[in-house]
């Protein structure tokens, strides 16, 4: 047996209306204690708010005025480094300023012993001459030369011209001359040039025949100071001792 719906529904009006009426007395209180908290956090939070924007812009000058002294400060120490640099390359430059001084004045020294030894009291007045010879064998098989000119005669004259020296010996049981081209190995070689006032050191290397036996050596100067051949003993000169 089917049953049609009915086409009216009971509604209990007491019931709704007194649901309202618990809804009403719950959400007013709650509205109300909204509105007491943010009134309260108007005004205690608010200030505060207030304080700490004003901290936080404080601390962002302050923040800035910093970078700007830092950035003071690393262009100070950059200027100071650089100073730094400049102020030991400098200090370098003289120091090696000093030492070539000091080089220069120990050889001095050195020339001024020596040519106070040649014109001493009791040294002998000569002209144009080779004050000594000495010979001294190298790696290569050469030997270098250092000989001494000087000249106590006129002091005030300046010596100039060409030095050129021989070697004698024996070859083969034969007396030998080794000449100054022969020495050099070419030919038509230009005397070594000397241009002084007191005296001069020339130097040089040259090379000696194989199975030649030195036994002297002969030194010429030519120039505005003359002429003058003078011989020194191998012995000596080969030595590195001179006459």
């Amino acid at each position: 047996m089917n049953h049609r719906p009915s086409r009216f529904q009971v509604t209990l009006k007491g019931a709704q209306r007194n649901r309202h009426w618990w809804v009403a007395v719950v959400a007013v209180p709650w509205l109300l204690s909204l509105l007491l908290v943010w009134l309260f956090a108007t005004r205690f939070a608010a200030p505060d708010v207030g304080a700490m924007g004003a901290k936080l812009r404080q601390a962002e000058r302050q923040l800035a005025e910093q970078k700007g002294q830092i950035e003071d400060l690393k262009q100070r120490q950059a200027t100071l480094a650089a100073s730094d640099r400049i102020s030991r390359a400098a200090n370098t430059e003289v120091q090696a300023s000093l030492a070539e001084r000091d080089e220069e004045i120990a050889g001095l020294r050195a020339d001024v012993a020596f040519y106070e030894r040649l014109v001493g009291a009791t040294s002998q007045r000569k002209g144009l001459n080779a004050h000594s010879v000495e010979f001294s064998p190298e790696a290569a098989g050469t030997w270098h030369y250092s000989v001494v000119l000087t000249q106590n005669l006129n002091r005030g004259a300046i010596s100039q011209g060409q030095m050129r020296f021989s070697v004698e010996g024996v070859k083969h049981g034969k007396l030998t001359t080794v000449s100054w081209d022969e020495l050099h190995q070419r030919k038509t070689v230009p005397g070594q040039d000397y241009s002084f006032r007191y005296f001069q050191q020339l130097s040089g290397s040259v090379m000696l025949p194989k199975d030649f036996t030195p036994q002297r050596v002969r030194v010429s100067l030519s120039g505005s100071g003359g002429a003058t051949t003078q011989n020194f003993d191998w012995k000596l000169a080969g030595n590195g001792r001179g006459e």
